[in-house]
């Protein structure tokens, strides 16, 4: 699957976890090294940029963190980054330079390339958001099955077992993903796709795509 690969949806000058998906093919192959990832690197922050705030969280001074975000380690808020009020981020977050946590947005092991949006009533798990995609409000990634199995990444006929059990979507870079969607485990949307609102998504949508339902995806012109 080709289109599933990093180097495929991803510019990995994007974030600051370039060195942790340049070490794997697919991107679902990091979600188990996120921790240790941010863990490893937090102390090599630049500290005249970072503030460590306990053991194992640090946030960029031009960062802006409302008094009412919670964000629990490990975790790494780049520079200028926007937390917004009553956000809650889980622990095993990067969320990268200049990416918007918005109200009541929760993540848990993810990571948000630079410039990323989930701004509006979102939960992001087990997930990666390529560089400027973009949330629309209530959407959200799922990322467990329902009969808890481990997850398989379908596209048509082809398929890849992952062997992990939470996995939520795996987003390419200038996503659109419109309001009241569902990512269901195992999602994969190429670079520069649009999801239509309310959508129930599973698979692989191609790059450069308008995903209107299962039956109809439609390349962009």
């Amino acid at each position: 699957m080709e289109e599933c690969k990093i180097c495929n949806l991803y510019n990995l000058e994007e974030t600051i976890a370039k060195k942790l998906l340049e070490s794997v093919t697919y991107p679902w192959e990091v979600l188990p090294k996120i921790s240790d990832f941010i863990l490893e690197i937090g102390n090599q922050l630049d500290m005249d940029k970072y503030n460590k705030i306990g053991e194992d969280i640090w946030i960029a001074k031009t960062a802006t963190v409302a008094p009412t975000a919670y964000i629990h380690g490990p975790a790494i808020i780049g520079e200028e980054a926007e937390i917004r009020h009553c956000a809650f981020i889980r622990g095993k977050a990067i969320v990268g330079n200049g990416a918007v946590v918005g109200n009541s947005t929760e993540l848990k092991n993810v990571i948000l390339f630079n410039k990323v949006q989930v701004p509006h009533y979102n939960y992001v798990g087990d997930s990666i958001l390529g560089y400027k995609s973009h949330m629309g409000a209530g959407s959200i990634t799922s990322n467990v099955k329902s009969d808890k199995k481990l997850v398989v990444v379908k596209n048509g006929k082809e398929k890849i077992e992952t062997g992990i059990k939470k996995f939520g979507a795996m987003l390419g870079d200038e996503v659109e993903v419109g309001c009241g969607s569902v990512l269901n485990p195992g999602t994969v949307v190429g670079r520069n796709s649009n999801i239509y609102p309310l959508s129930s998504v599973r698979g692989v949508v191609p790059k450069n795509s308008i995903y209107k339902n299962k039956k109809e995806i439609v390349e962009k012109i």
